[in-house]
């Protein structure tokens, strides 16, 4: 929820080597995936005898061609062809409905697999921690929830389950084909050394186009969710061009590794296409010699022909699932890899049981680093009596996030204690801390949705009613009262189409409907202009009554009446006293003082 303050390295950080392809084939990784089917076992199960079911059909056929011409069509006995006839027909027809339903079920249980997956995924990532949020890239993470689940259904629609049906035709073909003539069959075999050569060549280059493939669609996604976010700012200094050059050198990147893909592919694919071609020339020329020898029928040959064609099909598909399977072991490798990330902030084993909170606070010689003894909060000691308002001040980087970090449990402490009503926060079931906290935040983040859920956050125990009276309370009601669809509004993703004050606003009311007994306000009124402020103050002064509240503020106007004002210097705590004790002291807090009064009557 915060910035980390500097952090940059994270145990589970995502790299770009981690976008390299992993094995073609995983055994592990691969029981994890099918793992996901076993809920549908009973469709999977049923799926199998349609694709038996189909492979039978597929052979019948041109064994009934043979019958057909050796039997009736040569000899001129149309008597039983029309036998043949229906049989083919309802053959056909088998086929048909065997296809339907295996394409149908394929299809379903791979969607439902995928929403699984989805779910899992998802899931998982609201257990995780801030620091892991602090450390990857939305884009990338973006490209895990949903592209690589995307390559995933693939997997399971075309790939898992269809390779057992092709494996079960090529075998039902081959034994088909060696019991109507072994010699021909064995002939049309020579050319498959051929295919599984090609193959060979063709995935050593493929795996690195889909490599690359990855890698540079990974780095499109964060950049594009960088600047998106940040188009505010790049427009405001000009950058488009700079930006727009710099996408085009990914998108390049991209580009190239997908040509190159394509060209591999139309390479492989013509030549699979020609190998199947030379396979009907040797049945033509191997079998037309029979034929003249009177050693071989014609309706054989033909059927061979028919065989020869329906063989090379799912062998050509097979090496296409090639490309589908080294696909899923990438992304199933980094989606589970993601999913065994761990978060470094876990309920206690057990937990204390906590009675009705005071919100007293105390930080008992707390250090702190994001990075390994990189500190930036060093021996932080003080105390905060429940009911209290104390004001966190300090330059940027002097560590006052860091203390809001830690009283949320974002991060633990490195050394040291932070407690609650005497109670150490690591102790703390994490659900009861954070219902016993609320911050109001100067950049307020909207979800899409009504302001009333806005406020309520889907909270069944705060009501309609409850709403509408914190709204009431912080002078929000009068807005919306204003807005086409009162709480009904829809409020568009991040807030769009309210201005600073009004979602601050949403903010005071989403706090005060809450109820929390500790209330942090992270610099809340500095972003409002002047009369909002006004507006917004008295509501805070009632929020804040009979509530253990923390500030932080650069304004030091708005501070003035707290309680204690702790000092932040370098990660220390350089002062602690009340306004008038602390500008008695002539130190850091006098001279802020100071220069913001003098800016002031320069203004």
């Amino acid at each position: 929820m915060f910035g980390s303050g500097g952090s940059s390295s994270q145990l589970h950080e995502y790299s770009e080597e981690e976008d390299d392809l992993g094995k073609v084939y995983d055994r592990e990784l691969m029981k994890r995936l099918i793992a996901y089917l076993k809920p549908y076992r009973r469709e999977v199960v049923l799926i199998v005898f349609l694709m038996v079911g189909y492979s039978t059909s597929e052979a019948l056929l041109p064994y009934l061609t043979q019958i057909g011409i050796d039997n009736y069509i040569e000899p001129r006995n149309l008597q039983g062809l029309e036998t043949i006839v229906l049989y083919y027909v309802l053959v056909l027809v088998a086929r048909f409905i065997f296809t339907y339903f295996e394409e149908y079920g394929m299809q379903m249980v791979g969607q439902k697999a995928m929403y699984d997956m989805r779910m899992s995924l998802f899931s998982h990532l609201q257990r995780l921690d801030v620091r892991f949020f602090d450390n990857n890239p939305v884009g990338r993470l973006m490209t895990r929830v949903m592209g690589d689940v995307e390559v995933l259904k693939e997997l399971f629609t075309s790939g898992v389950i269809t390779v057992f049906g092709n494996l079960l035709s090529i075998f039902g073909y081959m034994i088909a084909m060696l019991l109507l003539n072994w010699k021909l069959a064995l002939v049309t075999f020579a050319v498959l050394p051929i295919i599984f050569v090609t193959t060979s060549v063709y995935q050593v280059y493929s795996r690195r186009a889909f490599r690359d493939q990855r890698r540079y669609l990974a780095r499109i996604n964060a950049f594009l969710n960088e600047n998106i976010v940040g188009m505010t700012t790049m427009q405001l200094f000009a950058r488009e061009p700079r930006s727009w050059l710099q996408f085009d050198d990914r998108n390049k990147q991209y580009l190239g590794a997908n040509l190159r893909s394509i060209f591999y592919f139309s390479l492989f694919s013509p030549m699979i296409e020609v190998c199947g071609s030379l396979a009907l020339a040797v049945i033509i020329w191997h079998g037309g010699g029979q034929i003249l020898q009177d050693t071989l029928t014609f309706g054989v040959l033909f059927a061979f022909l028919q065989y020869s064609q329906r063989l090379f099909w799912p062998i050509r598909e097979l090496s296409e699932k090639y490309t589908i399977f080294q696909n899923a072991m990438a992304s199933s490798e980094r989606i589970f890899d993601l999913m065994d990330t761990q978060p470094t902030i876990v309920n206690p084993m057990p937990a204390k049981e906590l009675g009705a909170l005071n919100g007293e606070i105390e930080f008992r010689n707390v250090w702190f680093a994001y990075n390994a003894e990189d500190y930036v909060l060093r021996d932080v000691s003080f105390n905060v009596k429940a009911g209290e308002k104390v004001a966190l001040v300090g330059h940027t980087g002097s560590g006052k996030t860091s203390i809001i970090n830690l009283l949320c449990r974002f991060y633990d402490v490195n050394k040291g204690q932070v407690l609650i009503d005497g109670t150490d926060l690591r102790e703390m079931e994490l659900p009861d801390l954070r219902r016993a906290i609320n911050i109001v935040q100067q950049n307020i983040f909207l979800f899409s949705g009504t302001i009333e859920k806005n406020i309520n956050l889907d909270n069944p125990e705060i009501s309609k009613a409850d709403t509408i009276a914190a709204a009431k309370e912080v002078h929000l009601d009068s807005y919306v009262q204003r807005m086409p669809e009162g709480y009904e509004t829809e409020v568009r993703e991040g807030g769009a189409g309210l201005s600073v004050g009004q979602k601050q606003l949403v903010a005071f009311a989403r706090a005060l409907a809450s109820d929390p007994n500790i209330l942090i306000l992270d610099e809340a009124t500095s972003s409002v202009d002047t009369e909002t402020e006004l507006i917004i103050q008295d509501a805070l002064n009632r929020l804040m009554a009979n509530r253990t509240s923390i500030v932080i503020a650069h304004r030091l106007s708005t501070i003035q009446n707290a309680d204690k004002i702790i000092v932040m210097h370098r990660g220390e705590i350089q002062e602690m006293g009340t306004h008038n004790e602390l500008l008695q002291k002539r130190g850091i807090y006098y001279r802020l003082y100071q220069l913001q009064y003098k800016g002031q009557e320069v203004g």
